[in-house]
């Protein structure tokens, strides 16, 4: 965000038509945005989705990314921190509940429900919120 592109992003969020007025090429920026925002959304999804051919394999179907947005949201959104113990719930979750065979999504969905409605700005969010200081 402190590089001469982000500052661009910031101007644009904040007013568009003085963004425009001060001759940057809004829809580029934007469309260069968008690409660059798929690109990192896609990349968790990368290694597993293209073997070795240059034909996708039958194993990319999207619950990875789906997985990582369970993560972040878990963890807490806007936090350094969430996403890294989302991660850890998440895979423990998948650890310790593996023996129940395939209830482990049916039962981590309903953890993640609960989670959603009891801690709104996820774990370490709301952890942040008890102490007073953002994490």
């Amino acid at each position: 965000m402190h590089s001469p592109f982000g500052q661009v992003l910031k101007a644009i969020r904040e007013n568009e038509a003085r963004a425009l007025s001060l001759g940057y090429d809004v829809n580029r920026y934007k469309l260069l945005a968008y690409v660059l925002s798929a690109t990192l959304a896609a990349s968790p999804e990368r290694p597993r989705c293209w073997s070795s051919s240059s034909l996708p394999s039958p194993t990319c179907t999207g619950p990875c990314r789906a997985k990582v947005v369970l993560m972040v949201l878990l963890g807490g959104l806007g936090t350094v921190f969430g996403p890294v113990v989302g991660a850890l719930i998440i895979i423990s979750m998948e650890n310790y509940l593996a023996q129940i065979g395939s209830w482990v999504t049916v039962v981590q969905g309903v953890i993640f429900v609960i989670c959603v409605l009891t801690f709104r700005r996820g774990v370490v969010g709301e952890l942040g919120r008890l102490i007073g200081k953002p994490l």
